[in-house]
């Protein structure tokens, strides 16, 4: 069977093309921005408001809410033609905090919000992971104790973007500390810019870039800014998840990355004799190439999922776990290749592709952890997709 997009899908992608090669404010083929950096960050905003001037970055949404009503499949091919030059178009407010807004806001929050998702004028941060508080999520300590028409929060959040210049944060908070571990959480969005009481420090990661660590200190944040219902903010954010898990941007920039090997391969000799004729790397690459296909599918299949109203729950994880674990192996085989040189960071005139493989390698780790470790994405497949008993 052969799975392809109809002409309409086609040529929008040629549209897509033509535009980046226009407007795009940097060298995707020489360059790699990072959309949490502050630095980086300014360069992506400016192209992101040019992509909302078209409508595209959420042309799934309904008109309503900003969007052009159209089919998660031309999103997917939008998406996919980003992902693959490495431009960071989609945020955490375009996937997540818009969805979620449509599925739990008020008509005020959707009101303020989503246009301004839609124009890319907000900048939103994850305010998920706690210092002490990763994997086990709902064992988060942040409080939020109501005060009139307040919550008062205090707390830390970690890993996060909000030293780029983030001026919102959708965050995961306890409201009831005596109510089972699920329950007595609450889903709330904090505005950080000139907020009192909001202290934020970068962290340095080991792939050249930084994190936000983020400590609330007695901070006000009005009950209207709540999402869902107050207490039952855990399946909110759960929810949220499901739509950061199930993005086809790991397959598209994995298919650049196979096709960089390849070429580096077909040019570049060891022992005398060009790699690409290496069949035991030709076979390895086959395999990666294979990966990064199914990889491809199974997004597809979660776009056509949404596409029906449905939430992609299970398929989600799957789709994140076998992702993610493909990029890593493909980084992985990538520095192999590459010998002692794939060691060499970015910044060494000796680094083969500027050393994108190096560095993406050991970000590729983190793409494990980050919106659940893959241990989370099997214990969720196990338990709702093939209704295992918890152990």
């Amino acid at each position: 069977m052969d799975f392809k997009f109809d002409n309409v899908e086609e040529e929008f992608r040629s549209e897509v093309k033509e535009f980046i090669d226009k407007e795009l404010p940097w060298n995707w083929r020489q360059e790699d921005l990072d959309a949490e950096d502050e630095v980086d960050s300014i360069k992506v905003m400016e192209f992101k408001r040019k992509l909302g001037g078209q409508g595209w970055l959420t042309m799934a949404w309904p008109e309503e809410y900003g969007g052009q009503s159209a089919t998660h499949m031309r999103q997917v091919v939008f998406n996919e033609e980003m992902a693959y030059r490495g431009i960071p178009a989609g945020d955490a407010g375009i996937r997540m905090v818009g969805p979620i807004l449509m599925l739990y806001g008020t008509d005020e929050q959707k009101e303020q919000f989503l246009p301004r998702i839609a124009n890319a004028e907000i900048n939103w941060s994850q305010g998920y992971s706690e210092p002490d508080s990763g994997s086990d999520l709902a064992s988060l300590q942040t409080r939020a104790v109501e005060d009139g028409d307040d919550f008062v929060v205090s707390g830390s959040k970690i890993w996060n973007s909000a030293h780029a210049d983030s001026d919102w944060m959708f965050m995961l908070v306890r409201t009831e500390p005596d109510a089972p571990k699920h329950r007595g959480i609450s889903f709330v969005l904090t505005e950080l810019e000139g907020q009192e009481g909001v202290t934020i420090e970068k962290i340095p990661m080991m792939w050249d870039a930084y994190r936000g660590l983020v400590t609330f200190d007695n901070v006000r944040v009005p009950k209207k800014n709540l999402v869902g219902e107050q207490n039952r903010g855990w399946y909110v954010g759960a929810a949220l998840l499901d739509f950061e898990r199930s993005g086809v941007d790991r397959p598209a920039r994995a298919k650049r990355v196979l096709e960089d090997l390849v070429e580096f391969c077909k040019e570049n000799k060891k022992n005398g004799r060009l790699l690409a004729d290496d069949p035991v790397i030709r076979n390895q690459l086959a395999e990666l190439a294979v990966q990064v296909e199914t990889t491809r599918l199974m997004c597809y299949n979660v776009a056509w999922m949404q596409s029906q109203d449905l939430i992609p729950n299970k398929e989600a994880s799957i789709t994140k776990v076998y992702g993610t674990e493909t990029v890593n192996r493909l980084y992985g085989l990538g520095v192999k290749i590459m010998g002692l040189y794939g060691q060499l960071d970015p910044d060494s005139k000796w680094a083969p592709l500027k050393g994108r493989i190096e560095n993406a390698w050991l970000r590729s780790f983190g793409g494990m952890v980050a919106a659940g470790t893959s241990e989370i994405q099997r214990n969720v497949i196990a338990q709702r997709g093939l209704e295992l008993p918890r152990g």
